[in-house]
């Protein structure tokens, strides 16, 4: 009974570290602004075969640096076929970072990142083929926030994805 109550605290711990981690988000995409996206993007419907806009496409020049938004984990860097090339970050408060569409990779699974870390490139990778350079960024959240379950189209979804444009436009 003791090993296993010091497993759960421990759990806990972490658990409680996790959000006490401050998170000080800074736009991805370098030199972008305001200007290189649309503020009423996210949850946009329709939007292909996602069906629901779940993140915020922030446009650029083909091969322009994109940073870390966060401190964290990549957890994994690689590619997939809607998304391209993609780093996934765990970072602060238990949330993923997801950018989408790269057009090269300069981090790997499991490293480290901060704000100054290069992960990758503006790109048109994955179905985003044929379209304007830009990075999809999505903030995932680990802990689902109830509260934000609605009616729309795929309304319940809305309590794992955060509005990364508020994020953006308040930092």
């Amino acid at each position: 009974m003791k090993k296993r109550n010091k497993v759960l605290i421990s759990i806990l711990v972490i658990l409680i570290i996790g959000f006490l981690i401050p998170q000080h988000l800074k736009m991805p995409v370098q030199g972008a602004s305001k200007s290189d996206y649309n503020s009423k993007s996210f949850w946009f419907y329709p939007w292909g075969k996602s069906v629901t806009h779940k993140g915020v496409d922030i446009f650029a020049k083909k091969g322009t640096d994109i940073n870390s938004s966060t401190n964290g984990l990549v957890l994994y860097a690689g590619e997939i076929s809607m998304g391209g090339k993609f780093v996934l970050v765990l970072g602060p408060k238990w949330r993923l970072h997801y950018y989408a569409h790269l057009n090269e990779l300069n981090t790997a699974s499991l490293s480290f990142v901060n704000t100054n870390s290069k992960i990758g490139t503006v790109g048109t990778s994955g179905n985003a083929a044929g379209k304007s350079p830009h990075l999809h960024y999505s903030i995932l959240t680990l802990v689902p926030y109830v509260w934000q379950l609605d009616s729309d189209r795929q309304g319940w979804k809305k309590m794992f994805y955060l509005n990364p444009i508020e994020y953006l436009e308040h930092n």
